[in-house]
C-alpha cells in the first residue's frame, strides 16, 4: 500500500488557499469598487419585478422541506458511491471481500433510512 506524506497534499492546500483567496478578493474588490447608489424604490422589495403583495410569512407544508431534507441527504450519500468505485478499484483487488463488504454496510444503511422514510410516510402527499 502506498504511503503518503504531508507534502502530497500540498497542492491540494494551494488550490483551496487560491479558492478561499479568489472569493474573499472579489468580494472586498465588488464591495470597494461598486457603485453605491440608494433610493426609495431601488431598496423596495421587488420580487422578479413585481411588487411584493401580502406577507412574506405565508405557512409552508412541512412536507416540503423534508423532501427538499431527503433528497440532500440521500444525494450525498449517492455521491459518496461513485469516488469509492473509482479509486478503491485497486484496493479491491488486494482487500477484495473486506471492502466489499462495507459498502454492503453503506448501502444497507442508506437502504434502512429509505424504508424508515417510507415507512414513516413522509413522502406521502395529500
Amino acid at each position: 500500500m502506498k504511503q503518503y506524506f504531508p507534502s502530497d497534499y500540498l497542492p491540494l492546500l494551494v488550490q483551496f488557499s487560491a479558492a478561499a483567496a479568489f472569493v474573499v478578493v472579489t468580494m472586498i474588490a465588488t464591495h470597494l469598487l461598486g457603485p453605491k447608489r440608494n433610493s426609495k424604490v431601488k431598496d423596495a422589495a421587488w420580487e422578479c419585478g413585481i411588487e411584493a403583495k401580502g406577507d412574506a410569512r405565508t405557512p409552508i407544508s412541512i412536507k416540503y422541506f423534508l423532501t427538499a431534507i431527503l433528497f440532500v441527504l440521500f444525494d450525498i450519500e449517492v455521491i459518496f458511491m461513485y469516488p469509492w468505485a473509482v479509486n478503491f478499484k485497486e484496493l479491491f483487488r488486494e482487500m477484495g471481500s473486506v471492502i466489499f463488504v462495507e459498502m454492503l454496510l453503506f448501502m444497507a444503511l442508506l437502504l434502512a433510512g429509505f424504508y424508515y422514510v417510507i415507512k414513516k410516510g413522509v413522502l406521502k402527499w395529500e
